[in-house]
């Protein structure tokens, strides 16, 4: 073979070799998404993770996510929840309406997302499998109501959750109540949707808080939730404190009139000269002198004599007896009857 021939081979060689070492795809593959975790809170399934870097290359980074239930192929979860094969959010909430409540809750779920950049993909971010009965972090009871009775308290509340079938799982609640400055004491659990808090003191100020369990009928597996916020009310009376109270009114109302009876006496008795100075009527003008002071040409004589003019008595019958003077004269009585006045009987009789 002649050296030229061999060099030829040789370079002919070394450029299949590095042909055949370099990738079809120059460009490095996308970073898959960063710590992907699913959040299950009361009836939320959300899962969530950290974005990808795009690097150098321009254009949105896309995620694709997809679940399959055990022993199944996984799906996209388009068919779970719309838009959630091609977005830029770094969430997806299976929690919707066309889900009824996101996953079934008894059934074991795996998850997986991954970023896409036009033709290149990343690897998968799985979550491990879960099931919402055994994994949910359970809330507090909903719309709490504390209404308060006598010597008790009612508290009405609702379930964090629904759980579909009661045969699958159900809830019980626990109540957790002191009056203020005391120990704790515990009432449950109990399946209703009220708790009966009775033989309270009245009047006092008495604080609570519920909690709700669930408990799984398969796995016989009773998961406690979290507490709700403190509430606080005061306690009414019973029957035999609203006696007292009428009771106590009607003394008090008593003793405080008889104070107020005794109070007025005694600032009689030490104010009487003032009180009677204060409540006597002041002296007035004679109607004569008035009407004299309003026309003085008048005379106040004729005045006084038009207004106060005497009546003169009247006499029904008056009687004179009257003894001659010569002895031997009969003594004959005479008589008068008259309706003159006296000044005319007197005349007369004379």
């Amino acid at each position: 073979m002649r050296p030229l021939s061999l060099g030829l081979w040789l370079l002919q060689s070394l450029c299949c070799l590095g042909a055949a070492a370099t990738p079809p795809d120059s460009f490095p593959q996308l970073a898959a998404p960063r710590n992907p975790r699913i959040r299950l809170y009361n009836a939320e399934q959300v899962l969530s993770w950290e974005s990808s870097p795009s690097g150098n290359n321009t254009g949105p980074v896309f995620y694709r996510v997809q679940y399959k239930y055990t022993d199944s192929n996984w799906h996209n979860s388009e068919s779970r929840e719309a838009n959630c094969t091609r977005i830029t959010a770094t969430e997806c909430r299976f929690t919707t309406a066309s889900l009824s409540g996101g996953f079934p809750k008894d059934f074991n779920v795996s998850l997986r997302v991954r970023a896409e950049l036009g033709p290149r993909v990343s690897a998968w971010a799985t979550v491990p499998w879960f099931q919402h009965f055994r994994n949910v972090t359970i809330g507090p009871p909903e719309d709490i109501v504390v209404t308060p009775g006598a010597g008790s308290l009612i508290v009405t509340y609702s379930a964090p959750f629904d759980t579909g079938s009661p045969t699958e799982a159900t809830f019980s609640y626990i109540a957790k109540y002191w009056e203020r400055g005391r120990t704790h004491k515990v009432i449950g659990p109990v399946t209703s949707n009220s708790i009966l808090l009775e033989n309270l003191k009245p009047f006092k100020v008495y604080c609570l808080k519920v909690q709700a369990q669930l408990f799984w009928t398969v796995t016989k597996i009773t998961k406690p939730g979290n507490f709700s916020k403190e509430f606080c009310s005061e306690t009414a009376a019973d029957a035999s404190t609203r006696l007292q109270q009428i009771i106590l009114i009607c003394l008090g109302t008593f003793a405080l009139l008889l104070v107020l009876t005794g109070g007025c006496f005694l600032l009689v008795r030490r104010y009487q000269g003032l009180i009677k100075y204060w409540f006597h009527t002041p002296p007035s003008i004679p109607s004569q002198i008035e009407e004299y002071l309003r026309d003085p040409a008048q005379l106040i004589l004729e005045v006084l004599d038009q207004d106060s003019s005497p009546k003169d008595d009247v006499w029904d019958s008056v009687s004179i007896i009257s003894v001659a003077e010569k002895e031997g004269e009969d003594l004959e009585p005479k008589h008068w009857s008259s309706r003159a006045s006296p000044e005319e009987d007197i005349e007369q009789g004379s």
